[in-house]
């Protein structure tokens, strides 16, 4: 039934944006600044094939220049609505009308998938509403946060964790119940084995509404860069698979969270959505306004495609830059998120033609908001047109994932030669990256793995990617991996093989987690996941990509160790047993460093050099770093103390052996008999002197 405005109690506001429920009933406002006409469509149930009442807005009076709005007073929280949206099919102007799709509200909180969803009836002609999403009618002040707030944790005491909110409990293995696996109340679940890691902070890779079958054909869109809605939580991750329901399941996830000391963190993108390139579907902003939401070639009728993705969307636009900050900030206050991390940032710093900005407005937006201020803002500083931002991203307020401190530890521990001087700076937070800009060392977010490639497991077990299970024939994913399979491609039974994977692993996990800067890890490293050769697993929502919770057991020895690390990292005392608690950053930051080689204070930074060694001196601890990266074993000199200030030298960490001796509390440590050690082929030796005088 359609209904004129007339017959509507009230003309509505252009302000909020979106669905806004209000004492007077609920207000609807959408952009469109081309358009001809909207109608907005109510539907009773997502599967119906035809709305129920539809209403269609006269510009003369629901029509405040480029914004279209109504108020209806009978509607309530759950109506499920959509637009549609007239005007010209002018693509090589840049306008793309087509009255026949059923367009998502860009501010919808709330999405609906249909049974039926048809991915592809979004790009063929004729009506779609029985197979499109739709947006669902949220009032995000009906929830109990019980005084819930965002936990503000310094960055210098942060341990990032990236992974996946499906993939840590969809296998059969985590022991979650079937209809509970794969979701935000299963991640709840797995709370302790979280905190028994140690780690401080979760990364969730994108848990916007995405499309999940923007993936080539008979495959699933897994990793999730592939947004409908920069507001709604993804539906396919709630228990109830109900639009509201998944908001407040992700909120109790949240909360949970928070209660046991751990942030969250997004991983946003903001850079591209999933209507893809000129032949792909309208879902919502190219039916609306596609002039004005992405980058368009000379010619109109294409997109620019700085994402690798089919299209970019135009973040220095006003209007696009406005639901940018309206998306961050309805996360952090009614989600209550910590933090985000932004998918190909880069690309927030081009203009409207693509090119880059000296001072990109949005990101001047971000930076200086107010209600962003106590968040944390980490950059991927670079995007797939050849834009590399990292050392230069702008502004104070943002970190960015360090891909030299990945390339350059993973290419000097598998004995790459030339890198003992990078792997040096790398260790304390790359200062030639970003030492110009005078900032803290938190500035470099430090990881080897991400989603993104191999895992930890499959870096020291392949040389080249096995991705043909993706149906792209191999060719996709990185060819440069700077991965060493350790002798054998893929799985191995020689015993040989083995060890020195488990030892290769251990250096890349000890050089992370004990370098300046913040460090992250990547879901499952810490037991060996595998993904059998894949580095570009984005389509394989199965056990390729999933956590084998059995994996526990198999590899308890690499969880002990990332578990020590971790406690060490944030509380130094847990392994030293010193006067005063300390963490490890501290440490770090406030106290003297010599460098040395095998020989003291003769570090070796020549090209065909594969070992360095280091001391830190605290007030009450020394601690003495070797990294051996050469073949063979090398004997390295241990300093001298004064006699005036007598310690005892003791091994707390040796990657060449074993557990539980790869890593020792102080207490046990074994200690050394004389003033050389010798630091086994492809290893990492971590020496530690508690100073009897505490007040030297």
């Amino acid at each position: 039934m359609t209904l004129p405005p007339q017959a509507l109690s009230h003309p509505g506001l252009s302000y909020p944006i979106g669905a806004t429920v209000q004492p007077d009933g609920v207000n609807f406002s959408v952009y469109a600044r081309r358009a001809a006409g909207i109608e907005l469509l109510l539907f009773d149930h997502v599967d119906d094939s035809a709305p129920s009442r539809i209403i269609a807005l006269d510009p003369r009076i629901n029509r405040t220049y480029d914004y279209w709005h109504v108020t209806l007073p009978d509607i309530v929280p759950g109506q499920l609505y959509a637009y549609r949206a007239q005007g010209p099919w002018r693509p090589d102007i840049g306008l793309r009308f087509d009255s026949n799709k059923v367009l998502l509200d860009p501010y919808g909180r709330g999405v609906a998938m249909p049974q039926r969803y048809d991915r592809d009836a979004a790009v063929n002609p004729g009506d779609n509403a029985g197979v499109a999403m739709k947006s669902v009618v949220f009032d995000p002040r009906e929830y109990d946060w019980e005084d819930d707030r965002p936990l503000r944790r310094p960055f210098a005491e942060t341990i990032i964790y990236e992974m996946h909110v499906r993939g840590f409990t969809a296998h059969p293995s985590s022991g979650i119940a079937p209809e509970r696996r794969g979701t935000y109340a299963g991640l709840v679940e797995k709370i302790p084995y979280l905190q028994e890691l140690g780690i401080t902070a979760v990364e969730l890779m994108p848990i916007f509404q995405f499309d999940p079958f923007d993936a080539p054909r008979d495959r699933m869109n897994y990793w999730g860069y592939s947004p409908m809605s920069f507001f709604a939580p993804h539906l396919q991750y709630s228990v109830s698979r109900d639009p509201l329901g998944a908001v407040d399941e992700f909120r109790a996830m949240v909360k949970a969270l928070h209660r046991a000391g751990i942030e969250v963190i997004l991983d946003v993108v903001y850079n591209h959505t999933a209507e893809g390139s000129h032949i792909g579907p309208t879902f919502c902003f190219r039916g609306l306004a596609n002039d004005d939401y992405y980058i368009l070639e000379q010619n109109q009728a294409l997109y620019k495609n700085y994402s690798g993705t089919g299209n970019t969307l135009n973040g220095n636009n006003t209007i696009v830059r406005r639901m940018i900050l309206d998306s961050l900030r309805y996360w952090v206050r009614e989600m209550h998120v910590d933090g985000f991390r932004f998918d190909l940032a880069s690309i927030l710093s081009r203009d409207e033609h693509g090119t880059p900005m000296v001072t990109p407005p949005v990101l001047w937006d971000i930076e200086s908001d107010p209600v962003l201020a106590g968040t944390k803002l980490i950059a991927e500083a670079w995007d797939a047109g050849g834009l590399y931002q990292v050392g230069n991203f702008y502004g104070d307020h943002w970190k960015e994932w360090n891909g030299r401190f990945r390339d350059d530890v993973r290419a000097f521990v598998k004995s790459d030669p030339g890198m003992t001087e990078a792997v040096a700076s790398r260790f304390f937070a790359s200062p030639d990256i970003y030492g110009h800009k005078g900032r803290e060392p938190e500035q470099s977010i430090n990881f080897i793995t991400c989603h993104d490639g191999f895992t930890l497991n499959d870096l020291n077990s392949y040389n080249h990617k096995h991705n043909l299970a993706n149906g792209e024939q191999n060719r996709d994913g990185e060819n440069h991996n700077l991965s060493w399979n350790c002798g054998w491609e893929g799985l191995s039974d020689d015993p040989a093989v083995e060890r020195l994977r488990q030892r290769q692993i251990k250096n890349l996990l000890t050089i992370n987690l004990l370098a300046l800067g913040v460090p992250m890890l990547s879901m499952g490293d810490e037991v060996r996941r595998t993904q059998h050769g894949n580095n570009n697993a984005y389509c394989q929502d199965n056990e390729i990509s999933w956590f084998d919770w059995s994996a526990l057991e198999r590899h308890a020895g690499i969880l002990r160790f990332v578990r020590q690390l971790n406690q060490m990292r944030l509380h130094l005392d847990t392994v030293m047993e010193g006067p005063h608690p300390l963490t490890l950053w501290q440490l770090l930051h406030s106290t003297r460093v010599q460098w040395h080689g095998v020989k003291l204070n003769q570090p070796d930074t020549s090209y065909d050099s594969h070992s360095l060694a280091l001391t830190v001196w605290g007030h009450w601890a020394v601690f003495h770093l070797i990294l051996n990266a050469y073949w063979e074993p090398l004997t390295f000199e241990v300093p001298n103390l004064s006699p005036h200030k007598p310690c005892d030298w003791r091994r707390i960490i040796d990657t060449s052996l074993d557990s539980p001796s790869d890593f020792s509390r102080y207490s046990d440590a074994p200690a050394l008999s004389d003033p050389l050690y010798r630091a086994e082929a492809r290893s990492v030796v971590l020496l530690a002197c508690q100073r009897k005088d505490e007040n030297s």
